[in-house]
């Protein structure tokens, strides 16, 4: 299970574009756009999306859509209106439903391994782009020689052999430039910039506050309402067919009835297809949207939380917390000491390295267990999202005060905290006000000290600096 779970451990943009390729799948298998016809058999070019995996992702990515490429092939075959030599990829039409199998199925498995496996010691090289090409270029003969090898073992009597596949024609060339090309421009656009961008800010998301969960459940319920709907169309209009013909005076019989049924079903698995490229292409799209709206509001000097995000946040929290754990929380000001006296003596350069420094040993003490903002000017504050006992509390404000002392070797630097527990939900307004009283008097304290209050009905303890 734990090789599973690694070998499956791709980013959420990855996912994404693996379950676009399994749909393109889908679609060019039961749609024109995966067969020539060429009697009396037909050509695919419906590998297209195996090709995509194997160069982008990974060999068990182009596995899983060889299979489906199998399926797909399998259950088109199994229609009584297929050409003869297709349908020896029927299990159901050719008589020997192993041998069938395998051809259907298991080839084109097989071709995902191999293919998956070439273009991952393609990536490798230092020439990778010449050798991805290289790959792409004899696939469509790799694929012909692993169906007309297993045609010729297990149906000799066609009078198909495996040297069927290695004669060379000028649809070959055709065929070899279509894969050259398309794998190209995939990968070209897969490792662009633009690209790179969108990738990271989809797999980002993830921690995005501003990500609405209502919205990922609106996705999923939309999914499923197309599917049903779609299901729904695909048995109605094959009922009407079979109405319609009989009204003009066709007989339909039960076996023109089932193939109306099975094309149906086609139809209902490309429409599906295009459905799920629309789905997860508006995901991304809200995702990438909304990340890109959660980075306008970091702080781009410190890269904490800026005041509105951190706000938000911590109105979300109260709201999302029920009013029967009496989860407790605590809330932080932090003051820089003599903060415009730090720019007027060294430097705004200098006052900007404070506040990083500030920003970031607040992220390194406090980010596990809540989130720091910005609130502007050098005014940061911390909201704990997890209880957390008054000594525990104190132990690391003592330890921030001790690692910020020394950002300056010319002059000490300190902050004023105010600290204040609180017990969800509770109106962020109210937490502000209280906070901030807390810190005033730590400022009359003498600064350069954390006071703080574990309960409304305590009194407040001052620790450090000059009180």
């Amino acid at each position: 299970m734990k090789t599973i779970k690694k070998l499956w451990n791709y980013s959420c943009f990855d996912c994404y574009a693996f379950g676009i390729l399994i749909a393109v799948e889908l679609l060019m298998s039961f749609t024109f756009l995966g067969y020539l016809h060429i009697p009396p058999i037909s050509v695919t070019i419906a590998y297209l999306p195996i090709l995509a995996a194997g160069c982008l992702l990974s060999p068990a990515h182009s596995v899983v859509i060889g299979f489906t490429f199998g399926i797909a092939s399998m259950y088109k075959a199994s229609s009584s209106y297929v050409m003869p030599a297709d349908a020896i990829f029927s299990p159901f039409l050719s008589g020997t439903p192993a041998s069938s199998l395998w051809l259907s199925v298991g080839t084109r498995t097989l071709f995902g391994l191999i293919i998956g496996a070439a273009f991952l010691a393609a990536r490798k090289t230092k020439r990778n782009r010449l050798w991805i090409g290289v790959v792409a270029a004899i696939s469509p003969k790799v694929h012909s020689l692993l169906v007309y090898a297993a045609i010729g073992t297990l149906f000799p009597e066609l009078g198909y052999r495996y040297s069927s596949a290695l004669h060379w024609e000028w649809d070959d060339a055709v065929f070899a430039l279509i894969c050259v090309v398309t794998v190209e421009l995939l990968w070209t656009a897969y490792q662009s910039n633009t690209m790179q961008n969108i990738r990271f800010c989809i797999d980002q998301s993830v921690d995005n506050p501003y990500s609405s969960k209502k919205m990922n459940l609106f996705f999923v319920i939309f999914a499923f309402f197309i599917l049903f709907m779609a299901i729904c169309a695909t048995f109605y209009f094959s009922q009407r067919e079979s109405y319609m013909l009989n009204q003009h005076g066709f007989a339909v019989s039960d076996q023109v009835s089932s193939d109306l049924l099975h094309l149906q079903i086609q139809f209902l698995v490309a429409s599906l297809s295009l459905n799920v490229i629309s789905v997860i292409l508006l995901s991304c799209i809200y995702k990438y949207m909304s990340y890109n709206g959660y980075q306008r509001e970091m702080d781009e000097l410190t890269g904490v939380m800026g005041r509105r995000m951190f706000l938000y946040h911590c109105d979300k929290m109260q709201k999302t917390c029920s009013t029967t754990t009496q989860k407790t929380g605590w809330f932080l000001f932090v003051d820089v000491d003599y903060f415009k006296k730090i720019n007027d003596t060294f430097g705004h350069p200098v006052g900007d390295k404070v506040l990083k420094e500030i920003a970031m040993h607040l992220q390194v003490i406090f980010g596990e267990d809540g989130k720091v903002g910005r609130l502007g000017g050098d005014e940061f504050a911390v909201i704990i999202e997890t209880p957390m006992p008054p000594q525990e509390l104190g132990q690391r404000l003592e330890r921030f005060l001790n690692l910020i002392s020394g950002i300056l070797p010319e002059q000490k630097t300190s902050c004023s905290i105010g600290a204040c527990q609180f017990v969800f939900p509770q109106t962020v307004k109210h937490i502000l006000t209280e906070t901030d009283k807390i810190l005033y008097q730590a400022k009359e304290n003498g600064r350069a000290c954390y006071r703080m209050q574990a309960h409304p009905c305590q009194e407040p303890v001052t620790c450090g600096g000059n009180g």
